[in-house]
């Protein structure tokens, strides 16, 4: 029985947006969770019925959402946002972000299937090649104690609408999934989940491309010790030789951000926070001309002063709807770090989808400048 409550808690910690344990990192928001506690967002998610837009991000996720603003968006708009790639712990370990473990779609979903439970979980696979949804489903079948496939769907080379089309949409709705695994390609994938989350009955859906090859045994995954090593990219070019040129592309990609971003972030931040004031005060402004709520932050927002900017995002949101606009006022923030950086995200995200306006005003030279060091000086500063 604490398990459970401990799962029920994780999970309502999950659907209060602001209140996830969020950090910012190569410009997108990701969560500081471990595997079992993504097993378990989403065995809550399916159980309670609420709706969970799953995102993986690698570093070829990264690298197409530098270029793509609703690839970026797919994911700043997600429900859960998770480390997929040995790139990213790397990195976050140099930055003293801690995101201890990686946190693969295709492992969460081979736990997910073998974790024996008294209704199995539902899945409709939509997409991959030829007849791999069907295979996979096949597979999943014969083979999953804890997971049982209920359709399967190829929607052939199309575009975005016309595999967004009522009668799609009606036929995944009909089979009354628990969990929807999109194989579209990751920027097709995401942007058909953006376009049609709100249609779709399901409580989990995520693009997990690779699953379907997995479980369809088309493709067999990298050994485990690949895994942790960081090399499961070579072992997915021994398998799709095809893939060798958007890994070339992806590693050029990530050494210049380690010499241009990562480590002069890492050498800039430590200088600012020697000089940045300890606390940190936030105020909330009830009476900001225009009708609007101002949240005024001084000092150094940091992870020691993180539930302070959580509970007061809280707040702003639970007034949002007297007040659709919202102003943060930097003028006398000294330092933010990457936990202040994903929270404050997570609300202009939410404010957005609620139709309200975000403005981030009186940002210091310095703040600017590690706010570009991190990557989402353009999201943020945006108005």
């Amino acid at each position: 029985m604490q398990r459970l409550h401990s799962e029920e808690r994780l999970f309502t910690s999950y659907i209060k947006k602001t209140n996830r344990p969020c950090w910012s990192l190569l410009g997108l928001p990701f969560d500081q969770v471990e595997p079992d506690q993504a097993v378990d967002i989403i065995d809550q998610a399916i159980k309670t019925k609420r709706k969970c837009f799953l995102s993986t991000p690698n570093l070829n996720f990264i690298v197409q959402s530098k270029s793509d603003e609703s690839f970026y968006e797919s994911v700043i708009y997600s429900d859960l946002v998770v480390a997929d790639g040995m790139p990213v712990i790397w990195t976050a370990k140099l930055l003293g972000i801690p995101l201890n473990s990686r946190v693969a779609g295709s492992s969460l979903f081979e736990t997910l299937q073998n974790k024996r439970r008294d209704k199995p979980i539902s899945v409709f696979f939509f997409g991959g090649e030829g007849s791999a949804a069907e295979e996979a489903a096949e597979n999943l079948n014969r083979n999953s104690v804890g997971m049982i496939a209920c359709g399967a769907l190829n929607p052939g080379m199309g575009t975005v609408e016309s595999m967004s089309e009522k009668a799609i949409i009606d036929q995944i709705n009909a089979a009354e999934p628990d969990f929807l695994v999109v194989a579209l390609g990751a920027k097709k994938g995401q942007q058909w989940i953006m376009q049609n989350r709100e249609q779709l009955n399901v409580s989990v859906i995520s693009h997990l491309g690779a699953v379907v090859n997995f479980v369809g045994d088309n493709i067999q995954r990298a050994p485990l010790r690949w895994q942790k090593l960081g090399l499961e990219w070579v072992w997915r070019i021994l398998q799709e030789p095809l893939l060798w040129k958007r890994y070339l592309i992806d590693g050029l990609w990530f050494l210049r951000l380690m010499v241009t971003k990562v480590l002069p972030l890492a050498i800039y931040q430590k200088m600012l926070l020697r000089k940045a004031s300890k606390g940190i005060s936030i105020k909330i402004n009830n009476d900001f001309p225009g009708g609007s709520v101002e949240l005024v932050i001084s000092g150094s927002a940091i992870i020691e002063s993180g539930r302070l900017l959580k509970s007061s995002c809280r707040k702003i949101l639970e007034q949002l709807e007297a007040s659709p606009s919202i102003s943060i006022n930097c003028s006398k923030l000294d330092y933010i770090d990457s936990s202040a950086l994903g929270t404050l995200m997570l609300l202009k995200a939410n404010i957005r989808r609620r139709g309200g306006e975000f403005g981030l005003f009186g940002t210091s030279p310095r703040i600017n400048r590690l706010m570009r060091l991190h990557g989402v000086d353009e999201f943020l500063l945006e108005q």
